[in-house]
């Protein structure tokens, strides 16, 4: 492992992400506090509890899962494109640097944003509610293991995308409304039988629902089922970054 070009990638990441620090951090911390303060305190000071938690603190592991996915996305797609768009990824691509070695660097950088959000998010939402976190370690593990799916997830989409339209479709069209339908303003059994079997088709239902048990020890699913399903979609993520960096999908022309 070449470790000082995984830390020269990483480094470089990180330091453009702390020059936007109000677009990449700010903004999103603001977003999610107005949702606490119309789901929360407004809609939800008239909701009973769900699964016997009040539904202000039902929404914490939603909410911050809901940043988490896109933020995770957003952040490795727009790093190796931004690579692609500038030209400089030749200059990656003939470095002696591993396939590896550079998608740990950005995926790396692209998780490690996607976490500090997700811990400031949830310090923030502190100050609107009341909660407790019963498997503090399992939280960890699940904001972990979505944040680096996710950026393997991004990552690809950024090699793709052919422009920033493409950037921008995949988020917006696709994870957004997953992640919309996925638990993270609700809980699935309080969907008709039906409507919960299609629901669980959504790969997002099994991660809000193992890092919502983190929480309160109670999900939509099995714990065993959301580790088992985050861990089958962190298996495809790199199957086909795999397949892209041994082919030359979009990287040779």
């Amino acid at each position: 492992m070449n470790i000082p070009a995984v830390r020269a990638i990483f480094v470089s990441e990180m330091a453009r992400w702390f020059r936007t620090i109000s677009q990449s951090l700010i903004a999103p911390v603001i977003s999610t506090s107005l949702y606490f303060v119309v789901f929360g305190s407004a809609i939800g000071s008239r909701m009973s509890e769900v699964d016997g938690v009040g539904y202000a603190a039902f929404l914490v592991p939603g909410l911050a899962m809901l940043s988490i996915l896109t933020q995770s996305l957003s952040n490795a797609a727009f790093g190796i494109y931004i690579t692609k768009w500038s030209g400089t990824i030749y200059e990656l691509l003939s470095a002696p640097v591993s396939w590896v070695e550079a998608v740990t660097g950005y995926v790396g950088a692209a998780a490690a944003k996607s976490v500090l959000l997700g811990l400031v998010i949830i310090l923030t939402a502190r100050l609107f509610v009341s909660f407790e976190i019963v498997h503090p370690v399992w939280m960890v593990a699940f904001l972990l293991l979505t944040a680096v799916t996710f950026s393997l997830f991004g990552f690809a989409i950024g090699i793709w995308a052919g422009n920033f339209e493409q950037l921008q479709i995949v988020p917006l069209l696709v994870v957004t409304p997953l992640t919309f339908l996925g638990g993270s303003f609700y809980s699935v059994k309080m969907l008709p039988p039906f409507w919960q079997k299609v629901t669980l088709l959504n790969p997002v239902v099994y991660l809000v629902s193992g890092f919502r048990w983190s929480f309160y020890g109670r999900g939509d699913v099995a714990v065993g089922v959301s580790l088992a399903m985050a861990l089958v979609f962190l298996a495809i993520c790199l199957a086909v970054i795999s397949w892209i960096f041994k082919t030359g999908y979009k990287l040779k022309n």
